[in-house]
């Protein structure tokens, strides 16, 4: 099935009774028999056992997720922060290291910076874009490459199969957040990722009602490589399995498993059936609304750029960035994506007017919503960095980001052109 009609139908018989995904709102499952439950908890057979590992309408999501990234499996998690966060918990321990790109979501950037190190492992960071970069800030503790397809928010795109070459040279995985493109604009599995990072908050769920992550796993990195002690290790919480070698056909799976087996089990950052329900929905329509996103957005760019209040704008599909678009248009063939972000030449306070004076957008702390929304940056999903680390990131002060909703296009323009009048 092509990619909008797997959105629809993958994972779920046609022929089944009840024709819609159902929400399962249980928490436990009976057992056949004392031999059933062993055998379940030893791993002897899959199943289910409680809805903090897995639940039915769990698994029909992570298996269209799986299958519309091109992954063997995956994994739906309480948001995409925790998936960010269990991705590298997964894979690093106390000593070990990861090589990141500078360009990162604030939160991402402060989990990275503060909270990793209380774990004993150490982040270094690096301009995305310099591929020299990512090899020189590693070494033998390196343990993942990690970026985002489109930097959030500085919308840059960095050449994934690139970065690769350096990953497979240093024999470390790569993990990719690419809630910006979606499988739908850009199946980051084919040019290099080994782990794939979803906030479904976003565009997958698409109205803004509902939180939740995923994590998909390529099934092809080879963690038999001793450095990786949390899959090569036996663990005691399993009888001394060794997630690298005692799995069997479950090995393509290996990355999500463990992360089901040992931290959702365990730390528990499991996602409500409503919310699974909630993303199945959106998923639905994802093809239709991603076009609309990436049309209306192109629109909005090539409008801001003949604005005088404007002082600069980047956009993926403007060929005015030449760099930018060069690598985007290699990679994006199905569109760009619906952000935007771009300075007012009055600065942070003509900013500041611009906001309030939209009337169709809104102000809110979200991305991928129907809704067209804004925000300034720097005083809000950012603020938590400094000057310095604002500008590795790619954040002005006078900064503001848009997501570009499905309304009509002319209405957008209209919102937008009255607040700039104002500014």
């Amino acid at each position: 099935m092509k990619f909008a009609t797997t959105a629809i139908h993958g994972a779920w018989d046609r022929k089944n009774s009840v024709r819609a995904v159902p929400i399962n709102r249980t928490v436990s499952y009976n057992f056949k028999d004392t031999e059933h439950a062993a055998n379940l908890f030893a791993l002897k057979e899959l199943g289910h056992i409680y809805t903090r590992l897995n639940n039915p309408t769990q698994d029909v999501l992570e298996a269209r997720l799986a299958e519309l990234e091109g992954g063997t499996g995956a994994l739906a998690l309480s948001s995409g922060t925790a998936a960010i966060f269990n991705s590298i918990i997964n894979v690093a321990k106390v000593g070990d290291e990861i090589v990141s790109s500078s360009e990162l979501y604030g939160g991402t950037y402060s989990q990275f910076k503060d909270i990793l190190p209380q774990f004993g492992i150490t982040v270094r960071y690096v301009d995305p874009h310099d591929i020299s970069a990512w090899k020189n800030a590693s070494n033998e503790r390196t343990r993942a490459f990690y970026y985002e397809t489109i930097g959030n928010p500085s919308l840059r795109v960095p050449d994934f199969e690139a970065i690769k070459r350096v990953a497979d040279d240093v024999h470390v995985p790569v993990i990719v957040d690419a809630t910006f493109t979606t499988p739908y604009l850009l199946n980051i599995i084919e040019h290099g990722a080994d782990v794939v990072i979803h906030s479904l908050t976003k565009w997958i769920g698409g109205h803004g009602t509902g939180v939740g992550g995923a994590v998909i796993d390529a099934g092809a990195f080879d963690w038999t490589d001793p450095k990786f002690a949390t899959f090569n290790e036996p663990d005691a919480g399993y009888h001394g399995l060794r997630y690298a070698h005692d799995l069997g056909d479950l090995s393509a799976i290996a990355f999500v498993l463990r992360i089901r087996l040992v931290q959702l089990r365990n730390l528990g950052a499991c996602l409500s059936p409503d919310n699974v329900w909630i993303f199945l929905q959106g998923l639905e329509t994802l093809a239709l609304r991603m076009d609309r996103h990436s049309s209306n957005a192109y629109q909005v760019a090539k409008f801001l750029l003949t604005r005088p209040e404007v002082a600069w704008i980047q956009y993926p599909g403007l060929e005015k960035d030449n760099s930018n678009y060069q690598t985007a248009s290699r990679y994006l063939k199905k569109g760009f994506g619906g952000m935007i972000v771009f300075g007012l030449k009055g600065g942070r306070e003509a900013g500041k007017r611009f906001i309030e004076s939209l009337e169709l957008f809104s102000h809110v702390a979200n991305v991928g919503d129907a809704k067209s929304l804004a925000i300034h940056s720097a005083s809000t999903t950012h603020s938590q960095l400094s000057e310095a680390d604002l500008l590795a990131a790619g954040v002005k002060q006078d900064m503001v980001r848009l997501s570009i909703g499905i309304e009509d296009i002319d209405d957008i323009i209209e919102d937008l052109e009255k607040a700039l009048s104002i500014t």
